[in-house]
């Protein structure tokens, strides 16, 4: 069990603070690698949580991995969000105020699978096609990519 499931078992719903990591995740073709997300059925970035201990690298790289199958072997910071637009409530209850960094980064090597209990698809989509609905988190982090 994670950090975080372990943190909820004690606090319930109230507000966390959560840093995490989210990756754009490209193949050779410039196809934006999207996860759908099985709680909320919307698409989204791989991303997660990080434990204690653990780099943010190794979240995007940990996170890319479980949800996808997939690695990067080089990750380009992109930039940190934070703040109100931030801000999620699952459809559990669970209330979260996340930091997230975003990473961006070439797939090298795997192939595509899926985690049942998180996700029911992992597909490329062309930047200018994606799928809808995508996560508010993601849907915010890639309106204001920095130029």
């Amino acid at each position: 069990m994670g950090y975080v499931l372990d943190l909820r078992q004690k606090v319930g719903h109230r507000p966390l603070v959560v840093v995490g990591a989210a990756i754009m995740a490209q193949n050779v073709a410039g196809q934006l690698l999207l996860v759908h997300r099985t709680d909320n059925q919307c698409w989204g970035l791989p991303a997660g949580s990080t434990e204690p201990g653990e780099a943010v690298t190794t979240t995007a790289r940990r996170e890319l991995q479980e949800e996808t199958g997939l690695t990067v072997e080089t990750l380009t910071l992109m930039t940190v969000f934070s703040g109100p637009k931030m801000h999620y409530v699952y459809p559990n209850g669970d209330v979260i105020d996340s930091v997230t960094v975003l990473y961006r980064g070439l797939v090298t090597d795997g192939k595509l699978i899926t985690q049942p209990n998180e996700t029911d698809a992992a597909t490329f989509f062309a930047p200018t096609a994606l799928p809808a609905p995508l996560t508010p988190l993601t849907a915010w982090m890639l309106q204001n990519l920095p130029d």
